[in-house]
């Protein structure tokens, strides 16, 4: 029996720090492309059925990629989040389709690799966790006291997350057992009805205290749990950013 995933892939036009980032050039095409033919490589896994489109709205976005022959969804509702966004772009264009899990693919990863979304979906088919993300394993000098990187407090033989804040935690307070950290990867695969119930509810004091929608999930008593992933992420939060994935991709 296959597993049937929908990958939505939201891509909102303004951003206070990189306006216009998904149609941003990369290497020989845009930003928004790149990630979507990297995530649409995961078509030609065996036992994966998968579909993918972009969440977008944007006019221009949305014509970009139409141009291509690219899946694209407008969602033009004011939200809090691209998990929001998700949520109305299934509910309204592919509830009916019955897929087992439903996964945001942020839109300024364009180092994601089609091992790591297996990773992620056969880590969730296998589970009992509500929710699913990835995060990957850090030396104490790669940016543990920088509050724009996540840490993702978890179990590493189970996979189950106990907290993710911006803070520098777990607190080592021998100063002699904490040797790396795990840095959250913003990716999330969702079992539906988790989906559904995420976004019934309002935003949690946690979440609006540390500005991290997962902790939304974790108040109100889901499941979520984390595999650790194979191959680095550089997430472009920048224009600066472009040239050093550049780099990387050559």
């Amino acid at each position: 029996m296959s597993l049937s995933a929908l990958v939505l892939i939201p891509a909102r036009y303004g951003s206070s720090r990189f306006p216009g980032k998904p149609l941003a050039p990369l290497l020989n095409s845009t930003m928004i492309s790149f990630v979507y033919e990297r995530v649409e490589a995961l078509k030609s896994v065996s036992g994966f059925k998968v579909k993918v489109a972009v969440v977008t709205d944007d006019s221009r976005i949305e014509e970009h990629l139409l141009s291509e022959k690219k899946n694209v969804v407008r969602v033009d509702d004011p939200v809090e989040s691209g998990t929001e966004r998700i949520h109305l772009a299934w509910e309204r264009f592919f509830a009916t389709e019955n897929f087992d899990f439903i996964v945001n693919v942020q839109g300024d990863e364009p180092l994601i690799e089609k091992e790591d979304l297996v990773d992620l979906l056969t880590f969730h088919d296998q589970s009992p966790f509500d929710v699913t993300t990835i995060y990957e394993q850090k030396e104490m000098s790669e940016g543990f006291k920088n509050p724009n990187k996540v840490k993702a407090v978890l179990d590493e033989k189970s996979g189950q997350c106990f907290y993710f804040s911006r803070a520098a935690i777990p607190h080592d307070r021998e100063g002699s057992e904490l040797k790396n950290w795990n840095l959250h990867v913003g990716l999330y695969s969702y079992r539906p009805e988790a989906l559904k119930t995420f976004c019934q509810h309002p935003v949690s004091t946690l979440e609006n205290i540390e500005k991290l929608e997962q902790l939304r999930a974790l108040s109100l008593g889901m499941s979520i749990g984390a595999v650790k992933a194979r191959h680095p992420f550089m997430g472009v939060d920048l224009p600066e950013d472009i040239a050093t994935v550049e780099g990387v991709l050559k």
